[in-house]
């Protein structure tokens, strides 16, 4: 099975990802952030780097998207390329993204859709922005205690239409991560979703 656990920066997907793989007896896929060449700048100036890096994370999510699915084995992966247009999104409303660059952007999203495999769960923790700022300032990583609440925010509205839009391509299951729960009860939610819907619905728990 492939599962993807989706959610704003500081959701705890990370610290999931590891524990629900092992439950699953699978493996975990994470986010490029240690090679990521553009974290540090684009934190410093989302005008000048922010195409720069969206480009570089949507071709990091498609390899890492075709490895998932073609290891054959159970796979967890930590942020999907599907939730990178909501980072794109955010972008262009703020101002950091033009529309030319954003159309190329999306016409290489578009592209790389046509080949992908959709996840068989989609994990969406919810959490609310103000406890993931909170989550971030915990984990003190250097890049990211400038966010600005808003920009959580933002990505917080945009996350809902997507989780949305989701829901007719594929499971989507809502936990509410202000509290989070054991991986070993979220690998019991998976296979019951699993077992139990073979149509794509979502679930709100």
């Amino acid at each position: 099975m492939f599962v993807g656990v989706a959610g704003i920066i500081g959701a705890g997907k990370s610290t999931l990802t590891g524990p629900l793989a092992e439950a699953l007896g699978g493996e975990a896929f994470y986010e490029p952030v240690e090679t990521n060449p553009y974290l540090e700048d684009f934190y410093k100036d989302m005008g000048r780097w922010g195409f720069s890096m969206q480009l570089f994370l949507l071709a990091k999510r498609f390899e890492q998207h075709q490895r998932v699915v073609w290891s054959g084995r159970n796979a967890v992966q930590d942020r999907t390329i599907y939730e990178d247009v909501v980072f794109a999104r955010v972008l262009v409303q703020d101002g950091h993204i033009n529309e030319r660059d954003y159309n190329n952007y999306d016409s290489h999203f578009k592209m790389m859709l046509r080949y992908l495999m959709f996840p068989d769960v989609m994990l969406y923790l919810k959490v609310s922005p103000e406890l993931a700022m909170s989550r971030i300032k915990e984990r003190a990583r250097g890049c990211e205690v400038t966010i600005p609440l808003a920009y959580l925010q933002k990505l917080h509205v945009e996350y809902t239409k997507l989780m949305r839009e989701m829901q007719g391509y594929t499971r989507v299951v809502y936990l509410d991560w202000d509290q989070p729960i054991p991986a070993a009860a979220v690998a019991n939610i998976v296979r019951h979703e699993i077992a139990n819907n073979p149509m794509p619905f979502a679930r709100h728990l």
